[in-house]
């Protein structure tokens, strides 16, 4: 039996150069932009709202994920491999507009990733992490702190779909989502929430 207020709550990581340019981004280790560490703190307003309960966080191992949950207050987070971003193996740090030079229609949800994981490998990671965080929920809320990719499959999985109708969900950096139940049943509660960040202004004395 599921406890009716335990969740799940997905937070994507900030803003990096390469999500700004739309690169997809598994293995590189990139931190965030200024405007990714703005969006990691006010992500801490909305994760503040939800009241969370003796949360657990885990966070992916990138570096972006970390920082992440370090400026949005998520303090102790023990690190999980489960929760890198999908392995985009020969498409690493190109545009989807790049590979549909080739590939016409590519997405990652609909067609093979050269080189990199397969969808089915893919959901097998998120039931893992799913399965690990819903052992948790009926006494503490987990957090889970990675990537928008994975994220998504995360929801997907979630809400017992395959995996890619992730493409569903699209979820901005910085983003949160929150999973959980009704009446036994998995649901969303609510998906993509920011607030809004505008880019840090520049000391106007500088020079």
């Amino acid at each position: 039996m599921s406890a009716p207020d335990a969740r799940l709550v997905l937070l994507r990581h900030g803003e990096t150069t390469w999500s700004a340019q739309r690169r997809h981004t598994s293995h590189t280790d990139l931190p965030l932009t200024e405007l990714g560490r703005a969006q990691a703190r006010s992500a801490a307003l909305v994760l503040a709202s939800l009241q969370l309960r003796d949360p657990l966080i885990i966070t992916s191992p990138r570096l972006r994920a970390g920082q992440t949950a370090e400026l949005a207050g998520l303090a102790a987070a023990e690190v999980d491999d489960d929760l890198v971003e999908w392995d985009y193996g020969d498409y690493e740090g190109i545009t989807t507009a790049e590979i549909r030079e080739t590939v016409p229609g590519w997405t990652v949800w609909t067609h093979p990733v050269p080189g990199g994981e397969t969808a089915e490998q893919v959901g097998a990671r998120a039931d893992r992490m799913l399965a690990r965080a819903e052992t948790l929920l009926p006494r503490r809320d987990v957090v889970l702190v990675g990537h928008g990719h994975f994220s998504r499959v995360l929801i997907a999985r979630w809400a017992e779909f395959p995996v890619r109708e992730g493409r569903r969900f699209a979820m901005s950096t910085g983003a949160v989502s929150v999973l959980g139940y009704d009446h036994d049943a998995h649901t969303i509660w609510a998906h993509n929430l920011t607030v809004r960040t505008e880019p840090p202004v520049p000391n106007s004395t500088a020079r």
